[in-house]
């Protein structure tokens, strides 16, 4: 069968631009002219180039606009572009190698400074916005009670996700709350977890790749009593059955912008909502985190510090 010059993909072929033509033909006779146009486009395009692509650019290429790239994309299925561009991600980065990646990324920023200002304030906002709508409320109140009454929290992150294990970590110390960093591997790991008790949380940061320590972090985890809480792309399914809540932090499909940054918002968000639990705590104690940081402060400094505070 042929629609609108789409052949049938053959048996057993599964990458995200076979999906991606599947879905067009499937929903073809339910588009506008409009989203037609963009879906025509999209079909014809390399995955490189959707992957680097913002929505106002499909807009411009297809003659349409990025709002009709938008509804056009979720009349197929897909809950946006950040949605079809992760699923473009896997066969592009297991099919390209990193050198290569890298090469494409720079053609296509070039160097228009403007240009390149604009695409990464464009992909991070369409990363926080798709982490937003793919966690719902649900998910994160699971989350916030999970951690809420927890001894103590460990944070666990390795490579790229050790910036967000790291800050949520220190920030929970400085709202009063007792918490650490793990960030070991191997052997090294099993130290790490001897700790971990009753009562206990764990909040692992981890886009995609399945890595041992995982699975043994969370039968440590339901062996003694502790709770779990996963923030990942690509893991959900394969722990949310055996953890409290899983929270969605989408990779990066470009490399343009930091693989940490959804994982640090949801640090943030899990953060804020722990603080106003415990007003009083984080209250008090971040009048002792400033009252020590005065005192290493020099002398002369410490006086102007503390007369600036007190006006």
């Amino acid at each position: 069968m042929v629609v609108m010059g789409i052949p049938e993909e053959p048996e057993g072929e599964g990458t995200g631009l076979t999906r991606l033509r599947a879905a067009v033909r499937d929903a073809w006779d339910e588009l506008s002219t409009s989203e037609r146009a963009v879906a025509q486009y999209l079909v014809g395009a390399e995955a490189e180039q959707l992957l680097f692509a913002s929505a106002q650019e499909l807009g411009t290429a297809s003659g349409t606009s990025n709002a009709t790239v938008v509804r056009a994309l979720q009349r197929i299925g897909y809950a946006g572009l950040p949605a079809l561009k992760r699923d473009l991600t896997t066969d592009f980065t297991t099919a390209v190698a990193p050198e290569v990646r890298l090469r494409q990324r720079i053609a296509h920023v070039g160097k228009d400074l403007a240009g390149i200002w604009d695409d990464v304030f464009d992909e991070a906002a369409e990363r926080i916005g798709h982490a937003r709508r793919l966690t719902d409320a649900e998910s994160f109140q699971r989350a916030v009670a999970a951690l809420a009454p927890a001894g103590e929290v460990f944070c666990y992150g390795v490579a790229a996700s050790e910036i967000a294990a790291r800050h949520l970590a220190l920030m929970l110390a400085r709202t009063g709350r007792r918490a650490r960093f793990l960030g070991a591997t191997g052997f090294a790991f099993a130290d790490a977890l001897l700790p971990l008790g009753r009562g206990d949380a764990v909040v692992v940061f981890q886009p995609g790749r399945p890595l041992t320590e995982f699975t043994v972090l969370v039968e440590r985890a339901r062996a003694v009593g502790a709770k779990v809480v996963f923030v990942t792309d690509e893991l959900g399914h394969a722990f949310e059955g055996r953890v409290e809540a899983v929270l969605t932090a989408p990779h990066t499909p470009t490399g343009i912008t930091a693989e940490s940054l959804t994982g640090l918002v949801i640090a943030d968000a899990l953060l804020l909502a722990l603080t106003t639990l415990d007003e009083t705590r984080a209250v008090e104690t971040s009048h002792q985190l400033t009252a020590l940081r005065e005192q290493l402060l020099p002398p002369g400094v410490r006086t102007r510090a503390r007369r600036d505070t007190s006006s």
